[in-house]
């Protein structure tokens, strides 16, 4: 397969997934949503299906062409070798048999929803574990406080088990005395093959301590003597580093309650911002599909919200027992009751779209009532009885209120006054371990501050904002109700779609509803018409609050400079532009030295996650988003780039493992087992401290770059190719007309799709006059643009 057609595969692939929209319902196969309510084949309705992530196997062009007429939902994740591509998909067991007979079959199930609810029961366990240790005392036992001295200088060593240790985020603090001055840091906590054993610290003294004060975050306290250690080193980790802070993933509600007991325990450190912009809420409107074909099916959905009364309505279809009776309605409280038209026979005659029009004129205070998706409704109603219900399975400590997102702001200057960071999580419902990396990053942060100098130095010279969810409706739902749930909850959709059988249907693609590159300009990778599509792009451009929030941040918050959007699932480390149009014409692309700027710190953060446990992102998989992976309209990184002048990253955690038994990559999925979750966050949050370091030694550098230009001055015979090389990642400027250089003139860019910087040809006498700008900056030789000096580069290439 050529590139060019391996190119135009992942575009139709991604036209597959936002213009065609949802084909195939997740519940209601073949089903589509018609314009206008006509008559139609009276059919069963569908039963609700299961879902699952499998790997899908196209085998060959006819088979992709097929393909690419469905509305299959897509993972992230695309893979090709040998002409054959493997591409992970959302499917349900009708669609699995609907696609086999067109070739295209199952490699291997990555998660099927008795797993997500495996998952679900793990998750609950440790809630409830952590829930139990909460309430209970906490106690701290000091096993060991001791202090020795070795070649090497004096260290203190402790050893301390707290009653509540068992989790993660119980955290202990040890303070001591240290010639005069008080000392503090926190403890590590140690886990042996699932089993709590205690905390400890090692570290370097400049004297003996006489004795140590141990705290908890829960309450618990201990005090102990110092005493010297006669036997050997302990043999732990020599670091004083701390790590682990999270052991279950977190919905919504945790993540902002450790967050605020975070800025309580670090009130000098901590702000916790709320957001302006509240969300619709983990709430629907009762509805109940009233009927068993698809023409004579009223669908009725309550004018209150479920949990605001909507879930008490009841209404009930009954034959009136007489001959000839009209067709009446009756309102008691919240009871519906429906008499039936009969013919003279006592026979009830009364359509689906009569008893809709009645419903709406004698009930309205109450409900809404629609034929089923749009049908035509000329099909008799049966009697029957239903209690309305909005089908949300969350527990009643779930707030169904609209949502206040909130960010933490980690620094000591947290008033504009220093560089600032921004990391922000959760866009996609469904990516679970994603909050995690900004929970376990701001624990890292807080806790190692006070012993670890390294991280003193960022948190006193940085902002940092970190966003854990800001999608907390979708996540609720992912959690709760449907664990494949990408978007938010907000349903845009007519009536036509709005039935509770598309309930997982609807709601909005935050990162596809930005103003940048979007759908409605023409980009691709969302949808704009297709209200149940997974990447619909919502009524109109930063429609979302969700999405607002995150405009908000960066307006009120001029001071961000880098930025890091965190997602899931394949193992990507990507940058703007972010999107194409139809003829792969992108945004436009960064100039070829902020193109090298992203390559080099991105060096340093691929090598930070490596560290972990030694993951590495492909190189394939490393780059402008367009060039690895797909187009994706509307994102909100590429709002942050071209809007703001924000460095922007995506990280896609969750990289695919080796399996040596098979002797190819695996795909870890949306959901891994904790256990692989854990891992995940623990690396990409080692990253995200790599973007901030990054943004650290940015806001240090105030070196200039220094560029030459090669050729340089000569008299040459005939056309030559002039390469302008900098001392570092920096945009050069430049000018062919002897004029002076300025931030208005040309700027050396790429000479491809992930290519090198281009090269000047020159093929008559020029004067090239020219200067460069680092990412930091700063201007080569101190030269002022928006002066009039002339200490800009310049060199003559004379052509004989």
């Amino acid at each position: 397969m050529t590139k060019e057609k391996k190119q135009k595969w992942k575009r139709n692939l991604l036209v597959m997934t936002t213009v065609t929209g949802l084909g195939f319902s997740t519940f209601y196969p073949g089903l589509s949503i018609p314009a206008a309510a006509v008559e139609q084949p009276d059919q069963p309705l569908p039963a609700e299906e299961s879902v699952s992530i499998v790997q899908l196997v196209v085998p060959n062009d006819n088979a992709k062409d097929k393909l690419l007429e469905l509305g299959i939902d897509l993972t992230h994740r695309i893979e090709e070798h040998d002409g054959v591509y493997e591409v992970d998909a959302v499917v349900t067991p009708s669609e699995i048999a609907m696609l086999k007979t067109f070739g295209i079959n199952v490699k291997e199930t990555l998660i099927t929803e008795n797993q997500w609810n495996a998952r679900v029961e793990e998750r609950q366990s440790a809630v409830q574990l952590q829930a139990s240790l909460a309430t209970s005392e906490d106690t701290l036992k000091v096993l060991r406080a001791n202090h020795f001295t070795n070649q090497s200088g004096t260290f203190l060593y402790l050893e301390v088990k707290s009653s509540s240790g068992a989790t993660a985020s119980t955290a202990l603090k040890a303070t001591w005395t240290e010639n005069g001055e008080e000392k503090s840091a926190t403890l590590s906590r140690k886990v042996d093959y699932g089993e709590y054993l205690y905390h400890y610290l090692l570290l370097p003294v400049s004297a003996a301590p006489l004795s140590v004060k141990i705290e908890s975050n829960l309450g618990g306290s201990a005090t102990s003597s110092v005493t010297e250690w006669l036997g050997q080193e302990p043999k732990h980790p020599k670091t004083d580093y701390v790590t682990d802070f999270v052991d279950h993933y977190m919905a919504p509600n945790e993540l902002y309650e450790r967050a605020e007991k975070l800025a309580k325990e670090f009130p000098n450190l901590v702000d916790i911002i709320e957001m302006p912009n509240k969300t619709n809420g983990y709430r629907r409107l009762a509805q109940a599909a009233i009927g068993s074909t698809t023409n004579t099916t009223v669908v009725v959905s309550s004018k209150a919200w479920g949990h605001e009364g909507g879930n008490d309505v009841s209404v009930e279809f009954r034959n009136p027992g007489t001959s000839n009776a009209p067709l009446k309605v009756t309102v008691d409280g919240k009871k519906i009751l429906v008499d039936l038209a009969t013919d003279s026979s006592g026979k009830a005659t009364s359509t689906a779209k009569q008893v809709v029009d009645a419903l709406n004129a004698q009930a309205g205070q109450l409900v809404t009532a629609t034929t089923y998706r749009g049908n035509a409704g000329t099909g008799v109603v049966a009697p029957t009885t239903v209690k309305l219900t909005d089908g949300l399975k969350a527990p009643a400590d779930v707030s169904r209120d609209p949502f206040t997102v909130k960010a933490i702001r980690i620094g000591k200057h947290r008033d504009g006054s220093k560089p600032g960071v921004l990391g922000y999580a959760q866009e996609h419902a469904r990516e679970w371990v994603t909050p995690l990396v900004t929970i376990e990053t701001a624990e890292r942060l807080l806790r190692n501050y006070a012993h670890d100098s390294g991280t003193r130095k960022l948190v006193d010279n940085l902002d940092i904002f970190l966003v854990p969810t800001v999608n907390p409706d979708g996540a609720n739902f992912s959690f709760n109700d449907y664990n494949m749930q990408r978007k938010n909850m907000t349903n845009h959709c007519d009536p036509t779609a709005s039935d509770p059988n598309y309930r997982n249907n609807w709601g909005v693609d935050l990162n596809r509803n930005h103003s940048i590159g979007s759908a409605f300009d023409g980009y691709i990778g969302a949808s704009t018409t297709i209200c149940t599509s997974d990447t619909y792009a919502g009524p109109a451009e930063n429609s979302e609050p969700e999405a607002k929030n995150l405009v908000w941040l960066a307006d009120q918050n001029p001071n961000i400079k880098f930025a890091m959007n965190i997602h899931s699932y394949g193992g990507y480390f990507m940058w703007s532009p972010g999107a194409y149009d139809a003829n792969r014409k992108t945004l436009p692309r960064p100039t070829a030295g902020e193109e090298a700027f992203y390559w080099a710190v991105s060096d340093i953060m691929l090598n930070d996650i490596q560290d972990h446990r030694g993951t590495v992102i492909l190189p394939s998989r490393t780059g402008p988003v367009p060039d690895v992976l797909y187009s994706a309209a509307g994102n909100s990184a590429d709002y942050l780039w071209y809007e703001k002048g924000i460095y922007a990253w995506d990280f896609e955690v969750g990289a695919d493992l080796w399996n040596k038994d098979t002797n190819r990559w695996q795909a870890v999925g949306f959901q891994p087992t904790f256990a692989e979750g854990h891992e995940e966050a623990m690396e990409f949050s080692n990253g995200l401290i790599g973007m901030i370091k990054v943004a650290y030694n940015n806001a240090k550098d105030h070196q200039p770059p220094s560029s030459k230009a090669t050729p340089g001055n000569g008299k040459y015979t005939g056309p030559v190719d002039v390469k302008i090389d900098t001392s570092e990642a920096a945009t050069v400027y430049y000018t062919l007309d002897g004029s002076r250089p300025t931030f208005q003139s040309a700027k050396i860019n790429l000479s491809g799709t992930r290519e090198f910087a281009e090269t000047l040809k020159i093929d008559k006498t020029t004067t090239i006059n020219y200067f460069s700008v680092d990412a930091a900056g700063n201007i080569e030789k101190n030269y002022n643009p928006l002066g009039n000096g002339k200490n800009y580069n310049s060199v003559t290439i004379t052509i004989k």
